[in-house]
């Protein structure tokens, strides 16, 4: 290497130095753009003022100072780059209000007809009640025939029910699976049937053509409606609150006899009368009644010497009863500020 290309060699790291110390030392970020400029500026840069006079030295010295340049000037770039973005980093992390209340983020919460799925269980677990399921998509046999709707019911209709094809349905309520455990297990039989039913029913305040139910089903010898009342008792109190008034009512179901419909005082009004209880002060909570026993002969058990009781509530009416909701619609809308209320009750 010649003397001339030494020099520039050095002069190159020397350079290098000094705009590392300079970088270093720099606190804004408009001193690190003048030092770009002082350094590797295409017009008056000293690095590039070194290269320029690359044309006067041999190809051997040209070569070694080319190589040296390219690298003081690839080191001083990182340099640059690496200092500039911590500048930035810095001037935006003291720009923040750190006194600003953050950001609202929403989690995952059980919805509410869920968490009221869960506690009816729950309730009747603590009265020996086990929890079984079946099937959505139903036959006629089990949704009508063995629970003994008569041919011509209204219920069988198309503007109730929701056919599949000939003989299947998606079913109208969870009773199927009434019969279906009568068909499977020897009394004596205590269940809860939480599931999802389907009718054609049109979108109001109070009804939904998808809504969650939980039939409830008991079966052994000497079972009366003594004990419908009491265990129906039983979970009003436990569920609403211990002085809740409950009555019932007679009304008619084809698979049990006698029938019964049971209200609650209105949770919302308190008996003083409002839209969700059209007045009346009472919130009908579900229906109820003992077993046909043409559904235990269809299920083949033996009426004369077992009987039963059923019921069938809507967990969407009594969640809003629980949480004081004048729309089954609010329920379905999927509106976080709705279910972010519930995210403390996983």
């Amino acid at each position: 290497m010649s003397g001339a290309s030494a020099d520039l060699v050095a002069a190159l790291a020397a350079l290098r130095a000094e705009a590392e110390a300079l970088i270093g030392a720099a606190t804004e970020r408009d001193v690190l753009q003048r030092l770009r400029t002082d350094y590797l500026g295409r017009k008056a840069g000293r690095v590039t003022a070194i290269l320029r006079d690359l044309t006067s030295l041999d190809i051997e010295a040209r070569k070694a100072v080319g190589q040296a340049a390219n690298e003081a000037k690839a080191a001083i770039e990182a340099l640059l780059e690496t200092a500039d973005a911590a500048l930035a980093a810095r001037a935006h992390a003291s720009s923040a209000d750190l006194t600003m209340p953050a950001r609202q983020a929403f989690r995952g919460a059980l919805h509410p007809v869920t968490l009221v799925v869960d506690e009816i269980c729950d309730i009747f677990r603590d009265l020996g009640f086990t929890r079984v399921t079946g099937p959505e998509a139903e036959t006629e046999q089990y949704n009508f025939t063995k629970l003994n709707f008569p041919p011509g019911h209204p219920a069988l209709d198309l503007h109730d029910t929701m056919y599949l094809g000939p003989g299947t349905l998606l079913r109208t309520h969870t009773s199927p699976v009434q019969v279906r455990t009568l068909e499977a297990y020897p009394p004596p039989i205590r269940v809860t049937i939480p599931g999802l039913c389907y009718r054609r029913d049109a979108w109001d305040a109070s009804h939904a053509p998808v809504f969650s139910q939980i039939e409830g089903l008991v079966v052994d010898e000497g079972v009366s409606f003594v004990d419908l009342k009491a265990a129906i008792g039983y979970f009003a109190r436990r569920f609403f609150a211990p002085g809740v008034k409950v009555r019932f009512r007679p009304s008619f179901f084809p698979f049990t006899e006698p029938s019964a419909e049971v209200d609650v005082e209105c949770q919302i009004c308190h008996g003083a009368g409002c839209p969700v209880c059209k007045g009346t002060g009472w919130s009908e909570i579900m229906g109820a009644g003992m077993v046909d026993p043409a559904v235990f002969e269809a299920c083949g058990v033996d009426a004369e010497r077992f009987t039963g009781y059923a019921f069938g509530m809507g967990p969407g009416r009594i969640a809003m009863q629980r949480y004081g909701l004048s729309d089954i619609r609010m329920l379905y809308d999927a509106d976080v500020r709705l279910h972010a209320q519930f995210v403390e009750a996983r």
